[in-house]
């Protein structure tokens, strides 16, 4: 089969691969899109150190067209939406319910092949059912929201909070569009990209701006998300924080980024800082929520490429260009 392979830092390439075969509690799925997600570049420029080659790929959707021996919860032909999360179940974290910081974190397209390719195995239990009205091949979709959908679970939002997001690349506008429905009174986004923002108030944030500073609210915003992972934004988020109130750090930066906190203003100010860290507990809802039309796929996917132009899609990623890219086998 075809898929896109991961060689080395810095090398990736479409090449032919043999098919995937699967184990017992295993499905083949024929992969209708693949969502390219900043953890591909992380991958790509050596950050994540997973065992290369590798074929990438954690957001994807298809046709299951195989089964294993031990598999009856599905049936070839059924459409689904792959969660690509593999904790051990053993460690500590696991054990105890948080099994997105397991000791032994691995997940498809991350540490083990993933769905940027024709074919993909996936454990069963990983495979959501998707109802006749969803498109499979926008489902790819459903990972990064069920990424939103934790990030609000960390939260625990305040009905009236005043929220504040920085980024409105593809995870940016799903934070705005659950902040909506999770009772914010306002949305304010920030973005250098003028396309982006565009997107933004497309979709019904308050207001957008290219600093926070063009931004009148003089006591702070009860939430602020950073959806960047940039750590000039990052920086400039938490000293916009209001008394009581959350900086949830939600992009994933570079592993050499820093930023300098106050002690003395998060102790006097009772400001929480936290972070929401990949799937828990909510891929299943995702699903749900995108089956009810939550977002529209048609604004977020921005490009949908062949597989075979998968390096000039990441190459595409990586400049901010578009929303959410998808390639389609």
């Amino acid at each position: 089969m075809k898929a896109a392979v991961i060689e080395a830092p810095g090398k990736v390439s479409v090449t032919t691969v043999p098919d995937p075969t699967p184990g017992p509690r295993d499905v083949v799925v024929e992969v209708a899109a693949c969502g390219l997600c900043g953890t591909d570049l992380h991958i790509l420029r050596g950050e994540h150190a997973p065992s290369l080659p590798l074929v990438p790929g954690h957001e994807f959707a298809g046709t299951v067209v195989a089964l294993g021996a031990d598999v009856s919860e599905v049936a070839v032909g059924d459409r689904v939406a792959v969660d690509p999360s593999l904790p051990c179940h053993e460690c500590r974290y696991c054990r105890i319910g948080r099994a997105n910081l397991c000791d032994r974190f691995a997940a498809l397209g991350v540490t083990v092949a993933g769905g940027a390719a024709e074919y993909a195995a996936a454990p069963v239990a990983n495979c959501v059912r998707l109802p006749e009205h969803v498109d499979v091949r926008d489902a790819a979709l459903i990972e990064p929201l069920s990424c939103a959908v934790r990030g609000y679970d960390v939260l625990k939002g305040t009905l009236g909070a005043e929220v504040l997001i920085y980024g409105s690349g593809t995870m940016g506008l799903m934070m705005l569009e659950l902040a909506k429905r999770t009772g914010a009174a306002s949305v304010d986004v920030l973005d250098v990209n003028p396309e982006r923002l565009a997107t933004a108030r497309r979709l019904g944030c308050s207001r957008t701006a290219a600093d926070g500073a063009e931004l009148d609210r003089p006591l702070g915003w009860d939430v602020v998300i950073d959806a960047t992972g940039n750590a000039a934004a990052i920086q400039d988020g938490l000293g916009r924080v209001a008394k009581g109130g959350t900086f949830l750090q939600f992009g994933v930066s570079d592993h050499a980024a820093r930023a300098v906190i106050e002690p003395y203003r998060v102790y006097r100010q009772e400001i929480t800082i936290t972070g929401s860290m990949a799937v828990l507990h909510s891929y299943e809802r995702a699903a749900a929520l995108f089956a009810a039309g939550v977002i529209d796929a048609d604004v977020f996917i921005s490009d949908r490429l062949p597989l075979e132009q998968y390096p000039a899609a990441l190459e595409r990623f990586a400049a901010g260009a578009g929303r959410k890219i998808v390639v389609r086998p």
